[in-house]
């Protein structure tokens, strides 16, 4: 099995909307660090199991310097969004989001 993990940085607003009162359903930033895992049996024509810049610009191109209640059709939380990326990539079996220093959320296929 081939593996490949991207590391992306980005940086866009968003709130929260919970069921309980909390700072985060006002509109803030993160500058988020998004981690891909992808994985392939066989490598592709290029040989590759995903071309890097890819992987970036299918994320970054649709989050960076947004306002993510804007730009997704879900709850921005950091575990929704784990679960989206992941969608957003056929090879890509985990996705790891961080948001701050202390607060990581992750998504893995089954």
């Amino acid at each position: 099995m081939y593996k490949i993990k991207k590391t992306i940085e980005i940086s866009a607003a968003h709130f929260l909307a919970t069921s309980y009162p909390t700072p985060c359903n006002r509109l803030h930033g993160h500058n988020w660090r998004i981690t891909v895992y992808c994985q392939a049996s066989a490598l592709n024509e290029n040989g590759m199991v995903e071309d890097f810049s890819k992987v970036k610009h299918l994320i970054s191109d649709k989050l960076d310097h947004q306002n993510l209640n804007e730009v997704l059709p879900f709850n921005p939380t950091a575990e929704n969004m784990a679960r989206w990326i992941c969608e957003q990539i056929p090879s890509c079996y985990r996705v790891d989001v961080r948001e701050s220093e202390n607060n990581e959320a992750s998504y893995e296929k089954d």
